[in-house]
C-alpha cells in the first residue's frame, strides 16, 4: 500500500510537469525557409527561380544542392549551424537552419 510519503514524487512531478510550457513539435516548414533562404542566402545563390536579387554564378544554386544526394535534410542542418569560412555569420536559429534545409530538400528533382 501507498502511504502519502511515497506519493510525494509523483504529486511534484506531475505539478511541475503542469506548470512547464509545452512546445508542439512543429516539422521544418519550408514555405518559411524558401523566406529566408531569399533574406539570407539570394545575394550568393540562386535560391528560386522567381527571386530579384542577382547572384554570383561561382556558387551552386539550391537546386544543384538539392540534387546532389550528398547533401540531405540533416547534412544541411549541419552545415547550416557553422557555415564555410566564405559565408557571412547568419546567427540563423536551428528551428531557422531546418527550415532552411527543407526548402533546399523540397527542390529535388
Amino acid at each position: 500500500m501507498l502511504t502519502r510519503a511515497s506519493q510525494w514524487p509523483a504529486i511534484c512531478l506531475t505539478a511541475i510537469a503542469m506548470l512547464v510550457p509545452v512546445q508542439p513539435l512543429r516539422a521544418a516548414d519550408a514555405d518559411n525557409g524558401k523566406q529566408l533562404s531569399l533574406q539570407w542566402c539570394a545575394s550568393c545563390h540562386l535560391v528560386s527561380n522567381d527571386q530579384q536579387v542577382g547572384t554570383s554564378d561561382s556558387q551552386p544554386t539550391f537546386y544543384d544542392l538539392a540534387a546532389d544526394r550528398s547533401w540531405d535534410e540533416a547534412s544541411l542542418k549541419t552545415f547550416l549551424a557553422d557555415p564555410h569560412p566564405k559565408m557571412p555569420d547568419m546567427a540563423l536559429t536551428p528551428r531557422e537552419t531546418a527550415d532552411i534545409a527543407r526548402y533546399i530538400d523540397s527542390l529535388q528533382p
